[in-house]
């Protein structure tokens, strides 16, 4: 399993921007019960991954754990969000939903702010400012990594040509993004075309698309899965 090598950052504000668009509002695995957060979202490692799941400890979000309490079953649910020392682990125990998500919502915008103001004091001398907190998810080429993984920044699965996902070719003479699922094109190191790929997961919920000001971004496809999909996946003690 390759280690988590995502930045803290792009996960956060993705989650933000997750969490704004309603995507805690239903688990589309299990949708008797509210989502979990950070499980049930696609930043988890081990989000649909039932076999070999990765540990916690690799996990980018282990750096906001406390030391002491990094041992457990689900590191995540022990993350302080306020100085009243709130976490998921409490609030599922005491809050509703409309609370968890709240106090979540605040603790993300508090750690965004301080990041970027860590990256821009770590960035002065250099004359480079950090981008601003933005609903935009800017897609990562396939070259762009040492580590070729899924454009979706926030996404850790590494790149594999067997293991299925959506292929996207992009032109810098073009004003609009090509899917394709060639690897015969993907093969094909033209000049000024970039590659991005999407994995089998993250396809499902998201796509790539072309913005005149921001270049290539990750658009979300849908929140939740259709109602008969939904159904489908419930036990069926809970379909009658």
């Amino acid at each position: 399993m390759q280690k988590d090598e995502r930045d803290l950052l792009d996960v956060l504000k993705f989650e933000l921007n997750f969490l704004k668009k309603g995507g805690y509002g239903r688990s589309p695995r299990e949708s008797w019960r509210p989502a979990f957060i950070f499980e049930d979202s696609p930043t988890c490692m081990n989000y649909d991954c039932k076999e070999n799941p990765a540990p916690c400890s690799d996990c980018v979000l282990m750096q906001l754990v406390p030391p002491e309490l990094r041992f457990g079953k689900i590191p995540c649910r022990q993350i302080p969000f306020n100085s009243a020392g709130e976490t998921l682990d409490s609030l599922y125990r005491w809050g509703d939903q409309h609370e968890i998500e709240e106090t979540f919502r605040n603790w993300l915008v508090a750690t965004i702010a301080q990041l970027e103001e860590r990256k821009r004091g770590s960035r002065a001398d250099g004359g480079e400012q950090s981008p601003a907190i933005s609903e935009v998810t800017k897609g990562i080429a396939l070259h762009q990594n040492l580590h070729p993984k899924c454009s979706n920044p926030a996404c850790p699965t590494a790149f594999h040509w067997l293991e299925g996902g959506k292929f996207f070719r992009f032109s810098g003479g073009d004003s609009a993004l090509n899917p394709s699922s060639s690897v015969t094109d993907l093969a094909s190191n033209l000049h000024g075309v970039k590659h991005f790929w999407l994995c089998e997961r993250c396809s499902h919920i998201f796509t790539l698309v072309y913005d005149a000001e921001s270049g290539v971004v990750l658009k979300l496809l849908r929140m939740e899965l259709p109602l008969t999909e939904a159904r489908k996946e419930l036990p069926n003690a809970q379909r009658n």
